[in-house]
């Protein structure tokens, strides 16, 4: 091989119900992806340890997530669909990690910082070194690409990190091994296992706000269910949320520079662009002057027509959790195949014997 093929690979934590944020900036681009893309997409169960330890219905939150994955228009066949755990190769490699990272690294991820709050004291060692398994997550099937969002640039550049220091540390051992490949990071020319992961940024990935605070991400942990429009509503808790949606006393302004400073108008006004896959300009130059009388009502209609379709296949999907579970089994025994491959090949230029 004389350069890393092309994989996209990213995943979703099984906590708490999928929202609209969830489907416009992941899921829906992880379907747009899969066009041109040879990819793997990831129930990351062992993730959702650090949130929360001891979850009461963990198979049917993976189920679930699984699930959208597939109304979405995800296709198991062509792609891998699988749920972490069933690949035990994700856990040695981030075990290796753990390793490769420095302290150092690890004490400027911010999402840690926020995540443990002030008693950081009482977080869980998991917590802290899940930016690792994430990095392992990617590397163990010597993914190329992943979509991310704002919230996760600075833990695909840890996995970059992770991935030129072990290349580095064990350039002669992969030169030997002859495994590795020849690249240049800067000016520098390595001879590389592990690829130098790259972010697809590229299009509209919007941030989705709280329907109850626009300066807030919207979340499934938000103890307000209004604040979020959840894949599984149906039309009429679509209708109330939307119509209940904070908003400003000011009409819809013509122009984007209007929606300055006024983040619940900016939410609306981006939700429906991207529902509708339109720019915000384009929205305002519709709804230019016209009351959230005018606008709500258009944006239930849109919401509805958009995700009514992969609501009712969640629904009949979830129905049978027997033919999940078969697309999952079939997924992770693909993905543990790929990973084997990679761990093989880690365990020879480390000179581990087994």
């Amino acid at each position: 091989m004389t350069e890393f093929k092309p994989l996209v690979f990213s995943g979703v934590q099984p906590t708490g119900n999928l929202h609209l944020g969830n489907y416009l900036g992941a899921i829906r681009k992880f379907v747009a992806l899969q066009a041109n893309n040879d990819c793997i997409y990831c129930v990351v169960d062992m993730h959702a340890l650090t949130a929360q330890l001891v979850h009461e219905d963990m198979p049917g939150q993976i189920r679930s997530i699984t699930a959208a994955f597939l109304a979405a228009g995800i296709d198991p066949q062509k792609h891998i669909v699988f749920n972490q755990s069933a690949v035990p190769q994700h856990a040695e490699l981030a075990w290796i990690f753990n390793c490769v990272a420095r302290i150092g690294w690890m004490n400027r991820m911010t999402q840690f910082k926020d995540k443990a709050g002030k008693d950081r004291e009482q977080a869980s060692l998991g917590l802290y070194a899940y930016p690792s398994l994430m990095a392992a997550d990617i590397l163990v099937y010597r993914a190329t690409h992943v979509p991310v969002g704002d919230d996760q640039k600075q833990h695909l550049e840890l996995t970059r990190d992770i991935a030129m220091k072990f290349n580095l540390d064990y350039m002669e051992h992969i030169r030997r091994s002859g495994y590795g490949i020849d690249i240049t990071v800067g000016d520098e020319p390595v001879h590389a296992y592990f690829p130098m992961v790259e972010p697809l940024i590229d299009g509209p990935a919007p941030r989705v706000m709280s329907l109850r605070d626009g300066t807030k991400k919207m979340s499934k942990s938000d103890a307000s269910d209004l604040s979020r429009i959840n894949l599984l509503d149906d039309e009429e808790n679509i209708s109330k949320k939307i119509r209940k949606a904070k908003t400003d006393p000011d009409g819809l302004p013509s122009e984007i520079a209007g929606l300055a400073g006024r983040p619940e108008a900016d939410n609306l006004v981006g939700i429906y662009a991207a529902l509708a896959d339109r720019s915000k300009a384009d929205i305002l130059s519709e709804f230019g002057g016209q009351q959230f009388s005018v606008f709500k009502p258009a944006l239930v209609d849109l919401a509805v027509h958009v995700l009514s379709p992969i609501t009712g296949e969640m629904r009949r999907l979830m129905a049978d959790p027997g033919h999940i579970d078969a697309i999952l089994r079939d997924g992770s025994n693909r993905a543990r195949a790929r990973a084997e491959v990679t761990m093989k090949q880690v365990r020879d230029i480390i000179g581990f014997i087994y």
